[in-house]
């Protein structure tokens, strides 16, 4: 792992794979680390023939943490947010996040990635897509949105625990039952988990870096940022779309809206997986997204080929 510069901020960084082969950037959700990807995810994207760029978001993980910055209660950004007043409450918005994930590409200098993002993360790679064409070889959406405000929302109770469950004065252990909690409501039912070996790997996590205040600034970001279809619609990369058909912290027709908006994307509706890559599903997943980046690769390679020739 190693410490980059990107749109003024230290990040953390970890590469996998051939600095040769084709780069794929991973870019994760609310809350969570690089660390959240699953081993299985990366392994088969590197002996595919793919070099992976993973990293933390500001405000989790390894990555800066914006400590100045005010950490509004989500609830506070919600009710400013009804009156068009959320960015009051926002230090930042999903904007600046597409930033530091092009500054990773930059620090790396990587001219063309492949991009997956997964919830927050597919948001922010709709940003990055949009204002950074010439950057991307693909664009793959993990159980996103478009934030669309017409497309359902997470059950209240959802909503409620996921938005109120950390607190700055909770426990090491308190944290990871609080994090296994939200797991349990988000995540997929009969995932294929190993109980006791996922508790293991929250607990790690937790470890590594836990940062309550961090998260809140992220919701923040993704409240103040509102609708993302003026950018979504300007993808022109490839697109393929991955939602869980019973995910209930965002629900499948948010996935449906990006594939919707995105011209030739293609969609895949997981069934009966949740708000996670889980094992029960992960291959099927794996399978659509090697499948894309495959394709998308060929595609760059027949291109340059018709442009040399030219």
């Amino acid at each position: 792992m190693a410490k980059i510069l990107s749109n003024g901020l230290k990040l953390e960084v970890e590469e996998f794979g051939k600095p040769s082969d084709p780069s794929v950037l991973l870019i994760m959700g609310l809350a969570a680390q690089l660390t959240r990807w699953p081993e299985a995810f990366v392994g088969s994207l590197v002996n595919s023939g793919f070099r992976v760029i993973a990293f933390d978001n500001r405000d989790v993980g390894l990555s800066e943490k914006m400590i100045s910055d005010r950490a509004s209660s989500p609830l506070a950004v919600v009710l400013l947010n009804t009156i068009g007043l959320a960015d009051l409450l926002a230090p930042y918005k999903l904007t600046d996040m597409a930033k530091d994930a092009a500054g990773v590409l930059d620090a790396l200098d990587i001219e063309r990635a492949h991009v997956i993002g997964a919830s927050m993360g597919g948001m922010i790679g709709q940003i990055l897509c949009a204002e950074n064409p010439e950057r991307v070889k693909s664009f793959t959406a993990l159980m996103s949105s478009t934030n669309n405000p017409a497309l359902p929302k997470a059950h209240p109770k959802v909503s409620w625990d996921v938005m109120t469950a950390r607190k700055r004065s909770s426990t090491r252990e308190e944290l990871i039952d609080i994090t296994l909690r939200i797991w349990e409501l988000i995540g997929t039912k009969n995932s294929g988990r190993d109980p006791v070996e996922f508790r293991k790997q929250v607990a790690a996590s937790i470890d590594r870096n836990s940062s309550p205040s961090g998260i809140r600034r992220q919701m923040a970001a993704i409240i103040a940022t509102r609708d993302l279809r003026d950018w979504t619609r300007k993808v022109t990369a490839p697109s393929l779309v991955i939602h869980g058909s019973d995910d209930p912290l965002v629900p499948f027709q948010n996935g449906l809206d990006i594939a919707a908006e995105i011209q030739d994307a293609r969609i895949e509706v997981i069934k009966g997986m949740g708000h996670d890559l889980p094992p029960r599903y992960l291959a099927e997943v794996v399978g659509h997204v090697l499948e894309h980046l495959c394709s998308a690769e060929n595609s760059v390679g027949k291109n340059n080929s018709s442009n040399q020739a030219a």
